[in-house]
């Protein structure tokens, strides 16, 4: 069973960047479908970022395009997603999730209930 932990969180000013890893232990994710998502206060968690890793494929909601930027990291074995220019609206825990299987698609982005492995997260807050 794969185990992430997900690290690279904390507070920064809006107009900043930050780098978030999700390491993967347990199991090999290069044929699974790896996403990132956040939840808000109040909110529904949302997806952000998918990679299908051995087909070198992202997908991304309209709402982060060009913003939001997910990667696989092969000699760390981690998913990295980074966030340029940093809002106050980012604020949110986010997560990494895995979904087992070959198949991913920019559908997923909103159906967190198809992933069967989610780390604890890690808190991103945005000032203004």
């Amino acid at each position: 069973q794969v185990q992430l932990v997900e690290s690279g969180g904390g507070a920064v000013q809006a107009g900043g960047s930050l780098r978030l890893s999700c390491a993967a232990s347990g199991d090999d994710i290069s044929f699974d479908c790896m996403g990132w998502f956040r939840q808000g206060p109040g909110k529904e968690r949302e997806g952000l970022a998918l990679t299908y890793i051995h087909g070198a494929r992202t997908w991304y909601p309209d709402s982060v395009k060009g913003r939001f930027t997910i990667s696989y990291d092969s000699a760390k074995k981690t998913v990295d997603h980074e966030i340029a220019n940093l809002k106050p609206e980012d604020t949110a825990m986010y997560y990494c999730a895995r979904r087992t299987g070959s198949y991913c698609s920019y559908n997923y982005l909103e159906s967190p209930d198809k992933f069967n492995s989610w780390g604890q997260g890690t808190q991103v807050t945005v000032s203004s």
